[in-house]
């Protein structure tokens, strides 16, 4: 007799290679379209609930046969208030045991998978020990918060053979894959930009605050984690962590893993041989934050230029969009974001090109949740939209971005070692220094 715990950790024995930008098809979620035996149930653990964390998760119950079975939060407040949203998915709360330290939750032999949505800085630490212990992983983007902990955690992957895949739901919105099978026809003829823009009018960092003690029902400690230890300030925590190198890397880490992502997609690219950029806090100089407001980085490429641009207090972004990719070609320039894709034709092109203008017509992230959940259960890695390979890829540069901005200088990078060819630069910034007594996993 298969038990479920068998069925399962059979489904994901899977052969390690042929990750990078792979496809699904069309059948890859068949299995949700049948009644489902007890073998099939996947129960799931959350782990850090208070935003993306919990749309994650009530994304991930959508799916037939997942079951939440706990929850982890290291402020009590918010955990109590998501125990108080459980019987609206009806879920019935006594039935879900809580933590505040995911390790414990780790212990759970019940879990089968986990949903990490913590700060960034933490991403690492409890992608490893998950697969560690033997749960497969949806972890939230960026994957990794510096190049070493990337590394680290596609090694991870390789070494406990876990699903693991990465929050870059784009990656399983079909108008996204529509407009790069375009990009890849030729069509647009040689393309020798990627424009990349994130406008977000909307984002404003904190006011500057005292320090104070934390919040009753927060175990600050646990929350800093590896993370330098300092007081307790309310304009560093929670949404507002992404505003500080100490816990993450700004807009470029937090909207550029998405969109930078499709850009390299659709060039078919890696990583690049240089970037400069230039920024800084003018927008709101006043607020508490570190990282630039607004920031261009300019990538070099063996055959094209990759142009990131980001600006917080502003909507009016390039080509009518606050956010998007521009495929700029000789016949014409392809334009997607999230709202759909166009084709903007050359009006003395050589070649004349079809122009299509579609729109989603699907929820991203459940497509995305689903296709982890149907991967645990076939074990067929290939059909993972956003493995490892794929979020280590992107963070990494979206990561030398922000290192050209630090340095101020031109940053040249080794493919092949893996590293900047700058041994001043690899020391600074290729590595975080985990404190509190935490260290970076060693696989």
């Amino acid at each position: 007799m298969t038990t479920r715990r068998k069925f399962l950790g059979e489904g994901s024995r899977l052969a390690a290679g042929g990750l990078l930008l792979s496809t699904v098809s069309p059948g890859v979620f068949a299995i949700h379209k049948t009644k489902l035996s007890a073998a099939d149930q996947i129960n799931i653990g959350a782990i850090g609930i208070n935003s993306m964390g919990w749309t994650d998760t009530k994304s991930a119950l959508k799916v037939p046969g997942v079951n939440l079975v706990a929850l982890c939060d290291v402020d009590k407040n918010v955990l109590d208030k998501r125990l108080k949203e459980l019987p609206e998915l009806n879920i019935n709360a006594s039935k879900v045991k809580t933590y505040n330290d995911h390790r414990k939750l780790l212990e759970n032999k019940d879990i089968d998978a986990v949903i990490i949505g913590t700060p960034d800085h933490w991403h690492c630490l409890q992608m490893v020990e998950a697969c560690q212990a033997g749960k497969h992983v949806y972890v939230e983007k960026p994957m990794g918060n510096s190049i070493e902990e990337c590394n680290v955690m596609v090694a991870a992957q390789k070494k406990y053979n876990r699903v693991v895949q990465v929050g870059q739901w784009q990656r399983s919105q079909q108008h996204f894959r529509d407009a790069i099978e375009f990009v890849h026809s030729g069509q647009l003829g040689n393309i020798r930009t990627a424009k990349v823009w994130c406008y977000q009018g909307w984002m404003k960092p904190d006011i500057v605050q005292p320090n104070s003690l934390p919040p009753q029902g927060v175990d600050y400690a646990r929350w800093l984690g590896p993370a330098p230890s300092k007081p307790f300030n309310a304009s560093r925590f929670h949404f507002n962590f992404r505003w500080f190198w100490d816990y993450a890397g700004g807009l470029m880490t937090d909207w550029g893993v998405h969109l930078i992502d499709y850009a390299l997609y659709g060039m078919k690219a890696e990583t690049p041989k240089t970037v400069v950029a230039l920024g800084g806090r003018f927008a709101y100089p006043e607020l508490a934050q570190e990282t630039p407001d607004t920031l261009t980085a300019l990538y070099e490429f063996d055959n094209f230029n990759m142009v990131w641009d980001h600006a917080m207090g502003i909507d009016n972004g390039q080509y009518g969009s606050d956010h998007g990719i521009a495929f700029v070609g000789n016949n014409a320039t392809l334009v997607l974001d999230r709202r759909g894709w166009k084709v903007i034709e050359e009006k003395n092109a050589k070649q004349k090109v079809s122009k299509p203008h579609t729109k989603p017509s699907e929820n991203g992230l459940d497509k995305h949740t689903e296709n982890f959940m149907s991967v645990i259960r076939s074990g067929k890695m290939e059909a993972l939209t956003a493995p490892v390979t794929v979020g280590a890829n992107v963070a990494i540069v979206a990561q030398m971005g922000n290192i050209a901005f630090r340095s101020g200088q031109r940053v040249a990078w080794d493919k092949a070692a893996g590293r900047f060819t700058d041994h001043s630069i690899n020391k600074e910034y290729l590595a975080k220094t985990y404190h509190n007594g935490y260290a970076v996993p060693r696989i």
